[in-house]
């Protein structure tokens, strides 16, 4: 990946940086989240006391305030000393429960709504009350609430984001603040960011341009930053550019949030990034962690290559996905054996998930072979709307689809590539959903004891295959992943478990090596080694049911040895600045995970 973004960038390196450059930055745990800090005191209202200018007014309304913020709030789980302590006798009923019982309450709330997007809503308004129990609840029943506060569930909310819209969630940045972004960052209440999500609605999920309703994606993404990788909720920045949107229906609809007009491109969208990216680094230093999430791909690589020498850079849909899709693959070869050099590779789809899954399979291949890259890239072949990518289609090809031209007879469909090229891997990044055919399962399955099937389009709609569709029509021995959550399916007696190659697995662990070893650069070497540690967490257990992922009920144990293999590699780097190295950094990471224990205060 790293060898395409230096071809567009011109031979620059991710590694060349100016070690000066390598300051700001901090872990500095302000309320008291982290699992270092779990016995500590805590001082609810001396931070926000010490920020308010109107200090006689804050301190009579002291209690009222404080059950209004949702970092302290803990309703009920108020103690009879924290409710004199702290001016909130009379503003509670008496009672005194403990956190359990309230997850327990809510829990059974949730569970009696029928539609996800109520479940979702109700999760949201929890966030923005108390986000402790909010954390509490994702953490302990995540394989049920991980579909609710994202895919599937949230392209359904920001489908609907302006009907919906109650609280705003991070910082609209629009064309209107050009040439304010500084000051408009200095608005967010919180000083000490490490980890930015960044949307600009164009391509949200398989659902197109959403524009400014794309919000929904950076404050998800945080949340499960948070609740499966540790990442304190206080240092997390959601972040939307609205540049406008091409997308009619929105335009028209009155109850759309975002600005009326057609998407800005060229320069003055690069300005307006630029901007952002200046200011970014300026308020919040070197160490910062930008994520850009649902850009389309005429953006999203132009931005990754950009600002990957001279920012924290890291795009999940290119990076993330290669990431956990390469785990799935190292894992599967314990099922449909060989190394993965003996595999053929087929793509439906050559956008930016596409071509950085295949970059990112060519440069393990590399590492492993000591093979040339380029020699690699030919055991990979991608398809996009026009049919297979081949040599003599290369002048009219996208920069980033050029690597994947190989030498072959033109193939216009993907069935007559799958009987062309006999993949032994399938992999479907197409974002058009049932486009796996029951002819083309059937044409792999029939060259292929346990061909592996990977339909990673988001949401359920837009996946190329159901897990019920590759299971039946490959007669039970296909291996089977899918983007979205499936039901397990039974076969012929035999019950099959689907993988789910969700990005959760790796961003959130990722940013939290970033964020412990102080990293300053992304390189592809990390993503690698989130890959191989994310592999290693397969248990035989899980391939007995045909699993090539682990289950998410083990996420932060998870999420901990990924950042501590990230981290590990960001210190073999050169690139890691946080000093001296911890001798053990699993157990470093797990110390600095974010705790949702509620805090007994003074």
């Amino acid at each position: 990946m790293e060898s395409t973004m230096k071809e567009i960038r011109g031979g620059e390196s991710v590694l060349g940086m100016d070690p000066k450059s390598t300051v700001g930055g901090g872990v500095e745990d302000v309320y008291g989240e982290d699992r270092a800090t779990e016995d500590q005191l805590v001082t609810p209202w001396t931070y926000s006391v010490a920020r308010s200018t109107f200090f006689l007014l804050f301190f009579f309304n002291l209690g009222y305030t404080l059950l209004r913020d949702p970092h302290h709030n803990k309703g009920l789980a108020f103690t009879e000393t924290e409710r004199d302590s702290h001016y909130l006798r009379g503003l509670l009923p008496p009672a005194v429960v403990t956190q359990q019982l309230q997850e327990k309450k809510l829990m059974s709330s949730i569970r009696k709504y029928q539609v996800p997007l109520q479940k979702y809503m109700a999760m949201m308004e929890l966030q923005q009350r108390n986000e402790r129990l909010f954390y509490k609840l994702l953490i302990d029943n995540v394989e049920e609430l991980l579909p609710v506060v994202y895919t599937p569930t949230v392209g359904e909310a920001c489908q609907k984001y302006g009907s919906i819209f109650r609280r705003p969630q991070g910082l609209y940045i629009s064309l209107k603040e050009k040439g304010k972004i500084h000051d408009v960052l200095k608005n967010w209440p919180e000083r000490s960011i490490q980890v930015i999500v960044v949307t600009d609605g164009e391509r949200i999920l398989g659902l197109g341009d959403l524009g400014c309703q794309g919000m929904g994606i950076p404050v998800g993404k945080l949340s499960l930053y948070t609740a499966l990788g540790g990442i304190r909720p206080s240092v997390c920045l959601p972040v939307t550019i609205d540049v406008g949107t091409n997308n009619e229906e929105l335009l028209k609809d009155e109850f759309y949030i975002g600005l009326r007009q057609k998407r800005a491109t060229g320069q003055e969208y690069a300005d307006l990034l630029h901007e952002f990216m200046t200011a970014v680094k300026r308020n919040y230093g070197e160490k910062v962690l930008i994520q850009f999430e649902d850009f389309a791909n005429h953006n999203a690589f132009t931005l990754l290559a950009k600002y990957g020498t001279t920012h924290l850079v890291f795009n999940d849909d290119i990076q993330g996905t290669a990431s956990v899709v390469l785990a799935g693959v190292v894992a599967a070869l314990k099922l449909i054996g060989g190394t993965l050099t003996d595999h053929r590779f087929l793509f439906l789809g050559a956008g930016e998930a596409g071509t950085g899954i295949a970059e990112l399979i060519a440069l393990e291949m590399s590492k492993q072979t000591k093979t040339p890259l380029e020699e690699t890239r030919k055991k990979i072949w991608l398809v996009d709307s026009k049919g297979l990518i081949i040599s003599s289609r290369k002048e009219s090809l996208q920069h980033f689809k050029k690597p994947w031209a190989h030498e072959h007879e033109p193939v216009k469909d993907l069935l007559g590539a799958v009987k062309a090229i006999k993949p032994t891997v399938l992999i479907g990044s197409s974002g058009v959903g049932r486009t796996f055919t029951k002819e083309i399962i059937e044409t792999l399955a029939s060259f292929n004891e346990k061909p592996l099937v990977m339909a990673l389009s988001n949401p359920t709609t837009q996946s190329e295959c159901t897990a019920e569709e590759a299971y039946t029509w490959s007669q039970g021995r296909a291996i089977f992943a899918s983007g979205s959550p499936f039901d397990p399916f039974e076969y012929n007696g035999k019950v099959f478990v689907p993988g789910q190659a969700n990005n959760a697995y790796i961003f959130p662990g990722f940013g939290l090596g970033l964020v412990i070893s102080g990293a300053i650069r992304v390189h592809d070497d990390m993503l690698l080694a989130a890959s191989e540690a994310l592999a290693k967490q397969v248990s035989e257990e899980n391939y007995d049911k045909g699993l090539i992922y682990p289950p998410f009920s083990n996420i932060r144990k998870i999420s901990a040895n990924i950042a501590a293999n990230v981290a590990a590699k960001a210190y073999e780097l050169g690139v890691a600045t946080r000093l001296p190295r911890p001798a053990n950094l699993v157990k470093y990471a797990e110390s600095c995970m974010y705790s949702p224990v509620y805090r007994s205060y003074r």
